[in-house]
């Protein structure tokens, strides 16, 4: 009488295992080579942490077991206090798993910086002598905003890349602090109102993948979510042309109409995109006449506007935080901006200069060696050893790195 309920719970919980069996483990089976490494160094750092705690877990039962109190076989030395063998196990074990960790964590800090040119698309496979594809990544509330600047296009929740070609993601947010993160793809970053961070990637295998907002922003958080497409470079193409031919124009106006609160938005396209639409946002400026960051710190730079500052306001007629939900204070003046100086030709060559992009410069990610430093002073008069000694030199006996 008793198999028949405990059955019946198994039979319940069966459509809970089905369920999970349908989950995607993007994180543990990447396809991008960021990620692989990722994975790794995270399957790497569990093992040798599993080291201590699998010993420590079984001695823990072993203990509780063999030392129980009605074990009357069991040693009883109710006056031990110290084992210097015991002492040297117990600490030296874990201080090793502890320096492996550390030099894994920071070695892998480096050779994985989000901003720092990848230097393989895959085991084996060198970056070719091709620029990365730049994608521009706004967070709104609550969507994604992806602008294609190479391509002239722009899309809402919804991205394609090039399989094994490397991709550079510009990012920032119009609200408040956001997180974006392709599991599949490469690491989290986040993206932050005036700011600009950077994230390199690769997708390595076709496909469809989830990407999503990782950090809480409000009431439509659980709706930031994107499909990102792996695809081939046909593919690609083919996906920059049904973006073009849908005619819309993202220009400023049409931002800030985007721009307003929505959730579970369905992937848009616009064929036109505002040049500077990106570095405008960055530097909050998209509004007409408001002043940019980037010419307000040049202003500060070269002394300031002194009287003529405080004048150069005009009435906030675009407040976000209105539109947010976030009432204005009931005392004080009503919200203003600063009013921008440059003319539109000064604006459009400020935007120019920033958008000049730097040489891609792949910096050498193999383990790190000393044989690389310079060969020190030479004070005392000693023979130097030969390992220390400035290996960019032509005659140097050890190899160059």
């Amino acid at each position: 009488m008793r198999k028949l309920p405990r059955l019946a719970r198994f039979v319940a919980l069966a459509p809970l295992f089905l369920a999970l069996a349908a989950c995607k483990m993007e994180v543990l089976k990447p396809s991008g080579d960021v990620a692989e490494r990722q994975k790794d160094l995270l399957l790497t750092s569990t093992w040798l942490m599993l080291i201590i705690i699998i010993p420590v877990m079984l001695l823990t039962v072993l203990f509780a077991w063999r030392y129980r109190a009605s074990n009357k076989n069991a040693t009883y030395k109710p006056d031990w206090d110290h084992s210097t063998k015991f002492e040297l196990v117990i600490w030296a074990a874990p201080l090793l798993i502890v320096i492996c960790l550390g030099a894994m964590t920071w070695v892998g800090t480096h050779l994985l910086d989000p901003y720092r040119p990848l230097d393989r698309i895959a085991e084996g496979q060198p970056v070719p002598d091709q620029d990365p594809l730049r994608v521009e990544v706004v967070a709104l509330d609550w969507k994604w905003l992806f602008i294609y600047p190479e391509q002239g296009i722009a899309m809402v929740n919804e991205m394609a890349v090039p399989v094994d070609r490397e991709v550079e993601f510009s990012l920032t947010s119009t609200s408040v602090m956001n997180a974006f993160y392709i599991p599949a793809m490469a690491g989290m970053i986040y993206a932050m109102p005036g700011m600009e961070t950077k994230l390199h990637g690769v997708f390595n295998n076709p496909g469809e993948y989830q990407g999503l907002a990782s950090h809480y922003s409000g009431a439509g958080f659980s709706g930031m979510r994107f499909k990102a497409h792996a695809v081939d470079q046909a593919g690609f193409d083919a996906w920059v042309d049904e973006a073009r031919a849908s005619g819309a124009n993202l220009d400023r106006a049409k931002f800030l109409e985007l721009e307003t609160p929505s959730e579970n938005v369905k992937p848009t396209p616009f064929g036109e995109v505002d040049p500077s639409l990106f570095d405008r946002i960055v530097n909050m400026c998209v509004e007409d006449g408001k002043i940019c960051m980037a010419e307000m710190m040049a202003l500060d730079a070269q002394g300031g506007t002194g009287l003529a500052g405080t004048m150069n306001m005009a009435q906030l007629t675009h407040d976000k935080d209105v539109r947010r939900g976030v009432a204005r204070p009931v005392f004080g003046s009503q919200p203003f901006m600063v009013t921008g100086f440059c003319t539109p030709a000064d604006s459009a060559k400020m935007f120019a200069d920033l958008r000049e992009n730097a040489p891609v410069i792949r910096k050498d990610q193999s383990p790190m060696r000393g044989i690389a430093l310079p060969r020190p002073e030479n004070r005392l008069g000693i023979e130097m050893p030969r390992i220390i000694q400035d290996a960019r030199r032509d005659d140097a006996a050890e190899p160059k790195l």
